[in-house]
């Protein structure tokens, strides 16, 4: 995976892309509200952690102390683990662009706090090719390794809700074959 700087904006993903290699497919992931497991399980833990620290200055405030207003930092970070968990990912969708070069799968995001980023990975005859079913279906091209709390965990990386994911896994097959 790198990130690249755009030679002339003007020119769209051409500006990206080295001397011989063309876009072969480019589209943008549905823009529809959607949920997975993850998705759900930060939002359970968010509303779970928001109601505790809600209970707890309830608690604190009614025997008249002020150590209620700590309990409102927990309750905000319950409140935006929910949150996060619920819109985000649709929110991340609805900011992505993907393209398929003959050499190159890209994925372009523009996210508050991160800005404008492309991030590409070269998809050569040992990229791992998995194709989620939908519809949309989803193609998944590579594995990153991401820091968690207490261990290293895989995160796949691909193009996410996409309309037809069989003739992007054909073209992605072609890539790999040397024929892009």
């Amino acid at each position: 995976m790198a990130e690249l700087v755009a030679k002339d904006r003007s020119q769209g993903w051409a500006s990206y892309l080295d001397e011989g290699e063309e876009i072969l497919w480019q589209d943008r992931p549905d823009p529809g509200f959607h949920m997975t497991q993850e998705d759900y399980a930060l939002a359970g833990f968010g509303l779970v952690f928001a109601c505790f620290a809600a209970v707890w200055m309830f608690a604190a405030a009614s025997s008249g102390s002020i150590f209620w207003v700590f309990g409102s930092i927990h309750f905000l970070v319950g409140l935006g683990l929910f949150v996060g968990g619920v819109y985000w990912n649709t929110y991340r969708r609805q900011h992505s662009w993907y393209a398929l070069s003959s050499r190159r799968a890209f994925i372009a995001t523009d996210l508050p706090w991160r800005g404008r980023r492309l991030k590409y990975w070269p998809i050569t005859a040992d990229s791992p090719i998995k194709l989620d079913f939908g519809p949309p279906d989803s193609v998944w091209f590579a594995i990153e390794m991401q820091r968690g709390r207490s261990r290293m965990h895989e995160v796949p990386i691909g193009f996410e809700r996409i309309p037809d994911g069989r003739a992007v896994v054909r073209l992605i097959r072609r890539v790999q074959e040397g024929q892009g």
